[in-house]
């Protein structure tokens, strides 16, 4: 392969680019996982992840990707053949209920056509009509990484409520973690399922479970079986700062450098950060007279955006034209969106500058690959992005 010079642009929606100050963290010596400094480490670690989870409840880190932790998160709380309501949001929605159909639950699945997030109305209805309460959980995709859908948590919870039902509250954070505003608390959800590699900025290889106190009643009379997965060994050892097994020791260097970076920016900020950017996408692919796959201005995502493409035209060929021109990545379709749409990842460490190179290669790809469209897209964002208004909201 020749050389290309200057930087390679990170866009799919996670992993996304690892910052050098991680990185260098990253590259520190390993150490003693048994020793007193690694303790330190340990019980710091954990205490910061509860600010970003927004929670006081225990938070149990596994050597995984987010898949691992969403295994973690069924086995931990839920008994074979228990039943449990999903939501086809999107392609991960569809995996992670692949995932407990293989673990043997019962899924009851709630079809949707991947441009809207969880219908917290239907959701309320379906629950009431469950007058025994054999549905134990309800999992929802908070971001779903595939489609740029944004569904509410805190709606969901008041439907939960309002049927009166006690099913637990799964919600899977992977692509919205540390870049939309999460309540784990305030929202009431029993278990949260996180990792690495998008909005914590570090490469992939950490899963997260945010644990209540009745995941953890429920954790105690469940019976699907368990070993590396166990929460009860997990939580043991935490109390420490330690692990039952081997931990991503560098991993967790990462994640220390990590967690400063996010307060010292501040979570609001952070949050606001991706707002702007993800607004100023938005108006780029409005600019291109591009659609948005996500339907409900109300549930766009603030971490992704997922382009639909004209009639005719394949999002993957585009793709290739961007990633052998201008060096860039973007997202792929995924499921039964492939081919038909194109997403730009705008989260993570992630500023202006990066975004303006982001969506002028979208634009020059545009016009090299034939995809018919309006000049302008950029101009747009760009205006947006120096509107003081903007950066102040």
């Amino acid at each position: 392969m020749p050389h290309r010079s200057g930087r390679h642009f990170l866009q799919i929606p996670g992993p996304t680019n690892v910052p050098d100050r991680i990185l260098r963290a990253i590259e520190r010596p390993t150490i003693d996982h048994r020793g007193a400094e690694f303790g330190t480490l340990g019980k710091k670690l954990l205490d910061g992840l509860k600010r970003v989870f927004k929670t006081k409840g225990p938070i149990v880190v596994y050597p995984s990707s987010g898949t691992g932790a969403w295994e973690a998160a069924l086995v931990n709380t839920l008994s074979p053949g228990d039943r449990v309501l999903m939501f086809e949001t999107g392609h991960f929605a569809t995996l992670w209920r692949g995932l407990a159909d293989k673990l043997g639950l019962d899924v009851a699945w709630i079809s949707g056509d991947w441009r809207e997030g969880v219908p917290a109305s239907l959701l309320e209805a379906r629950l009431a009509e469950d007058r025994s309460h054999a549905i134990k959980a309800v999992c929802v995709v908070h971001n779903e990484t595939s489609t740029g859908v944004t569904s509410d948590v805190a709606a969901v919870r008041k439907a939960i409520d309002g049927a009166r039902h006690p099913a637990l509250l799964l919600v899977d954070t992977i692509s919205s973690l540390a870049s939309i505003d999460y309540r784990q608390d305030e929202w009431g959800v029993d278990v949260t399922v996180g990792c690495s590699q998008k909005g914590l900025m570090l490469p992939p290889g950490l899963g997260f479970n945010a644990i209540s106190d009745k995941a953890l009643a429920a954790s105690k009379k469940n019976r699907l079986a368990r070993s590396y997965w166990d929460w009860d060994a997990m939580l043991a050892n935490n109390k420490g700062g330690f692990f039952p097994y081997t931990p991503a020791t560098n991993l967790l260097y990462g994640l220390d450098e990590a967690l400063q970076m996010l307060f010292e920016e501040g979570l609001d900020a952070v949050f606001a950060r991706h707002d702007r950017m993800a607004e100023a996408t938005r108006r780029a692919v409005r600019g291109w007279g591009l659609e948005i796959l996500c339907r409900n201005p109300a549930e766009y995502s603030s971490t992704l955006t997922a382009v639909m493409m004209p009639a005719g035209h394949d999002a993957d060929a585009f793709r290739r034209t961007v990633l052998e021109r201008f060096d860039m990545s973007l997202g792929t379709g995924l499921g039964r969106v492939q081919g038909k749409v194109f997403r730009i990842g705008h989260l993570g460490d992630f500023n202006d500058l990066m975004l303006a190179g982001t969506l002028c290669g979208v634009e020059m790809g545009l016009e090299l690959a034939g995809v018919p469209y309006r000049k302008g897209g950029v101009d747009a964002a760009l205006a947006y992005l120096a509107n003081p208004q903007a950066r102040d909201a």
